[in-house]
């Protein structure tokens, strides 16, 4: 299950970066603002 948050997190970053270099910014800099939640997400369920 740790890898799925991992997975995620590391597709939201892609996906984050996709939208920063194609012009938008603004949405590219809020899905960049997931990364961190989906791993606090994980470490928070995976005690």
């Amino acid at each position: 299950m740790k890898n799925y948050f991992i997975i995620s997190a590391g597709l939201s970053l892609l996906f984050a970066a996709y939208l920063w270099f194609n012009g938008q910014t603004d949405q590219g800099l809020f899905v960049g603002l997931w990364v961190p939640s989906i791993l606090s997400l994980g470490v928070l369920l995976i005690k």
